[in-house]
């Protein structure tokens, strides 16, 4: 992963599709928690379902959420976000 993937300090980047419950669930989360993201629609951006199946094992599973250290989680809970950005 490139520096210019990375999302800023204290927000997250969430690769995810239009379709997705648990996207939805978790966009309405991070929202009331204030807590900032970029979204990205890997339907639209083939370069980003290629990230996304590179941290899955070759599967498309989203949300997959990267941090700001480059590390990435799949469908985490709104209290792992927090934790991992504090």
């Amino acid at each position: 992963m490139t520096t210019q993937t990375l999302p800023e300090a204290g927000t997250i980047t969430m690769y995810s599709t239009t379709w997705c419950g648990y996207c939805r669930r978790l966009k309405t989360q991070l929202d009331s928690a204030g807590i900032g993201y970029t979204e990205v629609n890997i339907e639209d951006h083939p370069d980003a379902a290629a990230l996304v199946e590179s941290v899955n094992g070759g599967n498309q599973t989203v949300p997959t959420v990267v941090f700001p250290d480059g590390s990435a989680v799949t469908n985490p809970s709104l209290a792992q976000v927090r934790d991992r950005l504090s």
